[in-house]
């Protein structure tokens, strides 16, 4: 509900959305990215550079993590001591796995399924890597765009940018009863509910960090269940095949992300309940800038809210995200102004993400006003923090005006996603794709990890050469490009109209 300096130094979530094409951004969930790998990609870096990063993480005999170290075996050209890598010409990434750190099957094999679904996390220690800090701030200048800066590995969140915008539903019950509300008026504030919920869930950790930047092509399929939210008789339930998650059924919240570019970075994703009749689409391409202390992310595009048997869109765009404290502990924060508009009835709203001042102040406050058709004044404000309590009153008398709770993230469940195991996915599927990189990061062997990460973007890289070098073109395969837009190949709304035509045959 949100891919993506992505902020997201470890902005989760963070999806970005517009009204129109020259809409505004989203970095957040951008929040929730981390210093997302958009900014910093080490895709668009050269092996060597790559490399040298790698020996950043280490000084002679580097202490990795509490009685872990890596091996140096000399200095690099840069003059930094360089671990000794993996073996990579085998094209087979070592594995030692250390069944205390990881979960390990009975027949000795890694589980990577319980490794995706343990969100526990160890705080970044700063302090022991401020070589690496130091050498990202010798690359950087105020205002620089920060698209071709390499990112060290210890920053990473352990999951792709594309997993990361599945947040948005991690309350899918106040997403689906948008749909069950009679009213415009009462669908609109729905619509702002679900929103303003959307951001606390991508916070995974106390610090700041990045989930991976998305390889062209890579797909994230996860759906969800409901069952306090009754949609039909189990007959009438069947599996949706021509749907986004074709072994999901017609009660069950299905959502699928691909990365369709990668120069610039967009990442489009896609969700849906058959049932309810109640779609959601959005494609996002962020742009980050190093701003001394802080980095800053941008995010361009935008999403849309569909309900099919009304024909009513909703349209959302998202807030700036910042990397803050980013020598010390870095913290992510929202800031600027979003709006979510309703272009059949009219209904809009607005609403600021206030950043926190130098001195003083809360963090994560958001400040947002409702408004109904053509109407100058709003009849409903909205105030509180994105993290926490957000509480509203009408200004129009239709109620006493008094504030009461809007949402109060804390106090409502968040809903698991459910992923199909990583031995049945394809091989472009984000937790396939990463899983070795995770299994590092876990493990908290950087080496490990910095390695499978490089052989990811390698193989990358590699198709890239070959496809321009037979002048072949990418093609995408869920989402197709209109304009600067980027939309679901078949959506639900379209095979709607299509089974009403047919059923009139």
């Amino acid at each position: 509900m949100f891919k993506s300096l992505a902020e997201r130094f470890s902005f989760r979530r963070t999806s970005s959305v517009a009204t129109d094409s020259n809409t505004r951004t989203l970095s957040e969930h951008t929040a929730r990215l981390s210093v997302e790998e958009h900014y910093a990609s080490a895709e668009d870096s050269t092996s060597n550079s790559l490399k040298k990063q790698d020996s950043l993480v280490s000084s002679n005999t580097t202490s990795i993590s509490a009685g872990q170290s890596v091996p140096l075996v000399g200095v690099g050209s840069d003059g930094v001591p360089r671990p000794d890598p993996l073996p990579l010409a085998s094209g087979v990434p070592r594995k030692s796995y250390d069944s205390k750190a990881l979960p390990i099957r009975t027949d000795g094999s890694l589980d990577y399924d319980a490794l995706y679904e343990d969100e526990s996390d160890n705080d970044l220690s700063m302090e022991s890597h401020g070589s690496v800090v130091t050498h990202l701030l010798s690359q950087v200048k105020i205002g620089m765009d920060l698209t071709k800066v390499v990112l060290p590995t210890f920053i990473l969140e352990r999951r792709s940018l594309l997993e990361m915008y599945a947040d948005y539903f991690a309350h899918p019950d106040l997403f689906l009863r948008i749909a069950d509300l009679k009213e415009p008026r009462e669908r609109m504030v729905q619509v702002v509910r679900w929103y303003l919920s959307a951001y606390h869930a991508g916070r995974k950790s106390s610090v700041a960090k990045k989930p991976y930047n998305p390889i062209l092509g890579e797909i994230f399929q996860c759906h969800w269940d409901t069952p306090e939210l009754p949609t039909g008789d189990e007959a009438s339930n069947v599996e949706v095949q021509d749907g986004p998650v074709p072994w999901c059924r017609r009660d069950q919240l299905t959502f699928i992300a691909e990365q369709v570019s990668h120069h610039p970075p967009i990442s489009a994703f896609y969700a849906e309940h058959y049932n309810k009749k109640i779609s959601f689409s959005a494609h996002v391409w962020t742009k980050s800038k190093f701003l001394g202390l802080s980095i800053g992310v941008h995010n361009i595009g935008q999403g849309t809210v569909t309900l099919c048997d009304l024909n009513e869109e909703y349209i959302v765009t998202f807030p700036n995200g910042y990397g803050r404290s980013i020598l010390t502990i870095p913290w992510i924060e929202l800031g600027g102004t979003i709006t979510i508009t309703c272009p059949q009835t009219g209904y809009r709203a607005d609403i600021d993400f206030i950043t926190k001042p130098f001195y003083g102040g809360k963090k994560n406050r958001i400040q947002g006003e409702i408004y109904g058709p053509n109407d100058k004044k709003s009849f409903i404000s909205i105030s509180g923090e994105w993290s926490g309590l957000m509480e509203y009153k009408f200004n129009d008398g239709s109620k006493p005006s008094k504030f009461e709770t809007f949402v109060d993230v804390n106090s409502i469940p968040i809903f698991k996603k459910k992923v199909r195991p990583v031995a049945e996915q394809d091989e472009n599927e984000s937790r396939k794709v990463w899983r070795e990189v995770t299994a590092g990061l876990k493990m908290n062997d950087i080496e490990k990890a910095t390695n499978a990460k490089f052989q990811v973007e390698q193989k990358q890289r590699e198709e890239a050469k070959e496809r321009k070098e037979t002048f072949g073109e990418w093609e995408t395969k869920y989402f197709k490009g209109i304009g600067e837009s980027w939309i679901y190949t078949t959506p639900l709304l379209h095979r709607l109209t299509l089974e009403k035509r047919d059923s009139k045959r």
